[in-house]
């Protein structure tokens, strides 16, 4: 059952502007040169930008089965803690003077906002995970509801 899914595709506007620049990049060597050397300068230059952004929106979070999947790593919501939706300023400060280098990391420039997911797992690589996200709201709604239930030992 999925509980969440959400692909960080890059906006139409990045799309628009990636290949208006190529475009101008294209024209710029097009001066001076014959049609084919300008044809396959345009050619590759809308290939590597519709790749790059191409590989940028791959990437999917996904909470589902008591785990939290963002791309191919995985982390059990077992083993998650304070789960926290930040705002624009909040995430800001995270990437940059507050990071911990050690942390698990998803940011794309076009995601302002973001969800931090501690981890409580004892001797765990990172400290945290900070996901950028459309929604951080309901991401980390999902997060929570997706937990698996901890029972506190038999009852007397």
């Amino acid at each position: 059952m999925h509980s969440y899914r959400e692909r960080l595709f890059a906006p139409p506007l990045w799309w628009v502007t990636g290949m208006l620049t190529m475009l101008t990049f294209g024209a710029i060597v097009w001066t001076g040169f014959d049609l084919g050397i300008t044809l396959a300068v345009f050619g590759a230059l809308i290939l590597v930008t519709a790749a790059f952004l191409l590989n940028w929106g791959r990437v999917s979070i996904e909470v589902a089965d008591g785990v939290l999947s963002v791309g191919p790593d995985r982390l059990p919501l077992a083993d998650a803690g304070e789960v926290v939706p930040l705002d624009e300023r909040q995430s800001r400060a995270l990437r940059g003077p507050h990071a911990d280098p050690r942390a698990h990391v998803l940011i794309r420039p076009y995601l302002r906002c973001a969800v931090y997911v501690e981890v409580t797992r004892p001797g765990a690589a990172s400290p945290y995970w900070l996901l950028a996200t459309r929604r951080p709201a309901e991401l980390a709604a999902a997060i929570e509801s997706a937990r698996p239930v901890v029972t506190s030992g038999p009852r007397p």
